[in-house]
Order: C-alpha cells, then structure tokens, then sequence
C-alpha cells in the first residue's frame, strides 16, 4: 500500500510538472533583448567627430532588430522582429532636413512559441496578411546633440509617427547612439497601447495583460 501511494503521489508530481512546464512555455518569455550600444565605452573614445562623418544616407543593417514587449500577470514577454529596413538621413547644419524611415516586416515577429505567434500575426491583432509592415517615419527630433565624440553616447528624442495596420499615431521614441569607427548604433524605446492601433487587450482567463506596449529599437 505504502508503495503503491509512493508510486501515485511520484505519477502525480510528474503530470503537475508537465503541465506546469506546457504551461510556462505557451504564456512564458523565451526572447532576450539584445544591445546595439556596447556597455563598455571602446578604446578610442573621446575624439570629436566632425560633421562631415556624419552627415548622408545612413543604412539598417541586416542585423537590426525591434522588440515588441508585453507584460503579463506572469512576466514580460518579446517578441523579436528580424526584418527591418531603412535609412536615416543626417544633416547636423539643418536639422529640418534630417529624415528616416524604418519598415518591420510584421511576419518576422516571433516569441520563441509558434502557436502565439500565429495568435498574434493573425486577423484578429496584427493581421500581417493584410498590413504586412509596420512603418516609422521621422518628425523632428528634440535635444538633438550638436557635438558627437567617437565611442560615446548622446542623447535625443526623436518625434514620428508610427503606422500599425493602417493606423497612424504620433509616439517619441526616447533614444541614445553612438558613433564608433563609421558605424552608428542607436537604441530607442516608445510606449504605444493595444487601443492605439484598433486591438483589444490579449487577456485570457488564467494571465491578465497590461495595456501598455513597448517597443524598442536596436538599430
């Protein structure tokens, strides 16, 4: 009797913990935020860089990502998008004349789980069959620095609007970049809302869902 009680009680820790690990990997976070800036400054830092460094067509590199972010009653959940494309045009003796645009390619969007992702390029969130982009493009910038040093941050907001589904809305994506060695790494971060862009909040009867959504650059 003893043995068979054993036996049971082990099959059922089994069964709790198989579904616990189901359970933890369908609402769980499996996507880890990548830096574009490196957190320790490079050698060379501390050289004033001179305009003519940074002004033109600047190009996302392949490597680029956008994370979309989702707090839930259990953790925070990204989703990576893989597929960015854009430019960036400088002109730091005209600011009015600065311009970027940035396209994600909706369907590149993935959490580490297939199932949720389907959930949510389908119809009814982000339909990426119908709106298969998520477009930014620039305003203005604020705070804009008018000195860059080699390996070093700076600051800036930059003001636009960002289309989800053929919907607009203007957000400020609160930004830093450096220039190191001719490249320009930039992160930026923007707090947008499922209402914004026409989508009910994703709750579900065991995890409740924060309306806010983040977005972040890694460019």
């Amino acid at each position: 009797m003893n043995k068979k009680m054993v036996a049971f009680a082990a099959g059922v820790l089994v069964v709790l913990g198989g579904g616990y690990a189901a359970y933890d990997y369908f609402v769980g976070n499996h996507v880890t935020i990548q830096e574009a800036i490196p957190a320790a400054a490079p050698a060379q830092s501390g050289t004033s860089v001179a305009a003519s460094e940074l002004d033109g067509v600047w190009s996302i590199r392949p490597d680029s990502k956008v994370y979309v972010s989702v707090t839930t009653s259990k953790e925070t959940v990204n989703f990576e998008g893989s597929s960015v494309q854009g430019s960036w045009t400088v002109n730091t003796s005209d600011f009015s004349q600065m311009k970027v645009e940035a396209k994600l390619q909706i369907d590149s969007l993935q959490s580490g789980n297939a199932q949720r992702d389907n959930h949510v390029q389908g119809e009814k969130f982000l339909n990426a069959a119908q709106y298969p982009e998520a477009v930014f493009t620039l305003q203005d910038f604020a705070n804009f620095p008018q000195e860059w040093k080699e390996g070093e941050r700076v600051s800036f907001d930059m003001n636009g609007t960002l289309t989800v589904k053929g919907i607009s809305k203007d957000v400020t994506f609160k930004s830093e970049a450096m220039y190191n060695q001719g490249v320009i790494s930039m992160e930026g971060s923007a707090v947008v809302t499922f209402d914004d862009f026409g989508m009910q909040n994703p709750h579900t009867v065991l995890l409740d869902s924060q309306n806010d959504v983040t977005v972040q650059l890694r460019l």
